[in-house]
């Protein structure tokens, strides 16, 4: 092995081990910030040596879940995954997992059997084509997130195209159908292409025109038209002007059955059907096992592995996670942009009985400084069952005036401060019932992390999951 790789890795993990051991974090940036200081190339000398190749899943929504789901299909089929499970998403993320994995020799153990599983940043996905060359790249969806950090949709569509423009020949590409700003990145495909969406017209619910991020044709530049719409801009879709429309998916769900924490579904593909019973909420989640299905099919995975990995699964850190804290049920449900955040506040809705809601709206880096966007947060949805609320956060009194002119009153109570935030909260629900938590990014960290230690969990770059 080269001495520079091997130095790269020594320096990525005393650095993770010393922001462990001062309580500055999980190491899950800073490690690799380390190793590419040395050896900027860290990331491809370590993925190289992956016997299973790479797959990277990419888009605004779902990638976290949808990353974990194949990491444990990718597990059932007998593979030791390479995973940035934390969620750090930007080539210091990829490169501080890698260099954990790899040994003090600069090598990766069972190389043989590790396939790299890697959840990429929707601005990091040129760099990871570049670096990671990898065998097959799933896209989710396309929504306005950080708009002061992405800019509008279409220029993360457009550097998207150039990425897969310098991508290997052989890649293959697993685009979301019922989304026509991906579904248009099959233009651009350097291989394969394999469309995946849902095919179960009942699954629609009423058209979300405000929280739409496209409403036009790519090509031409006409309105878009749907007979079906399922949430924002996803649906069965097809151009008014040049007769562009929605691909006929390859992997399809047939039929969807949602329950209040639980979601069945039917996944129909040119090998069969496979019937799942997922213990999440939401379209939005069979959306990803869709997504994690159809990225593990293009791999050659086994439907077994699929199934059992799927009806086993449990919520990524935030995204649904469930806590025993002080006699009450504590969920976790990250919110970060206007689509994502509908699709939350719709499975809480669902839920029966009465809600109490915990709130948060920070505007750290990572959140995005503009939060103009939660007027476009459908709030109304969970109002007429909400007891109890209140808005925390770095920009908590933003956050409770949008609650005033959804209906929560005037006086929504404000707590900038997490901690106190999620006493306050914790107080104001009965024992034995839900404490409904809804932050945004930043804030979904900090509450996780006091949660974890007062209901015993781990960590969440400690997390198996």
């Amino acid at each position: 092995m080269d001495p520079r790789t091997v130095a790269a890795v020594w320096a990525g993990k005393v650095a993770g081990v010393a922001s462990r051991t001062l309580g500055r974090g999980g190491g899950t940036a800073i490690a690799g910030l380390a190793a590419e200081r040395i050896e900027p190339a860290i990331v491809r000398h370590l993925v190289a040596q992956a016997g299973a190749g790479a797959i990277a899943i990419t888009g605004t929504n779902g990638k976290t879940t949808t990353s974990l789901m194949l990491s444990r299909i990718a597990s059932e089929a007998g593979l030791r995954p390479l995973h940035n499970r934390s969620g750090s998403n930007l080539m210091r993320g990829v490169a501080a997992m890698l260099v954990e994995e790899a040994s003090l020799a600069g090598t990766i153990p069972e190389a043989a059997r590790r396939l790299a599983i890697l959840e990429v940043d929707e601005a990091t996905l040129p760099e990871i084509v570049r670096s990671a060359a990898p065998r097959v790249i799933v896209f989710t969806n396309l929504f306005r997130d950080q708009l002061d950090r992405y800019g509008e949709v279409d220029t993360v569509a457009k550097a998207w195209e150039r990425a897969l423009a310098a991508a290997p020949a052989g890649t293959t590409l697993v685009l979301n159908a019922d989304d026509p700003a991906v579904a248009h990145l099959g233009r651009a495909a350097p291989g394969r292409v394999v469309y995946y969406g849902v095919d179960d017209a009942s699954a629609g619910g009423e058209s979300e025109q405000h929280a739409s991020d496209f409403r036009t044709c790519l090509d031409c530049g006409a309105e878009l038209a749907y007979t079906v719409t399922y949430y924002g801009h996803l649906g069965h879709w097809r151009c008014t002007g040049c007769g562009s429309a929605r691909p006929q998916p390859d992997i399809r769900i047939t039929r969807v059955a949602a329950g209040d924490d639980a979601t069945s579904i039917t996944i129909a593909h040119a090998g069969g059907e496979l019937t799942i019973a997922l213990p999440l909420a939401g379209l939005y989640n069979a959306y990803n096992a869709l997504a994690a299905a159809a990225g593990a099919i293009a791999l050659g995975l086994p439907r077994e592995a699929i199934v059992a990995a799927l009806d086993g699964f449990s919520a990524a850190f935030g995204r649904q996670e469930h806590f025993a804290v002080e006699g009450r049920d504590v969920q976790v449900l990250l919110g970060k942009n206007p689509t994502g955040l509908n699709q939350v506040l719709r499975a809480v809705a669902a839920r029966p009985g009465r809600k109490h809601m915990l709130f948060f709206l920070n505007d750290g880096i990572a959140d995005g400084r503009d939060v103009s966007w939660i007027w476009d947060a459908d709030y109304e949805t969970v109002q007429p069952q909400t007891d109890w609320a209140l808005a925390a956060g770095t920009r908590a009194e933003d956050l409770a005036l949008r609650l005033k002119y959804a209906g929560f009153g005037d006086d929504v109570p404000v707590e900038r401060d997490t901690a106190a935030a999620l006493r306050r909260a914790l107080a104001a629900t009965p024992e034995g019932g839900t404490l409904h938590v809804v932050p945004t990014y930043t804030a979904m960290l900090e509450v996780r992390e006091l949660l974890a230690k007062q209901g015993g969990a781990r960590r969440f770059w400690e997390s198996d999951r």
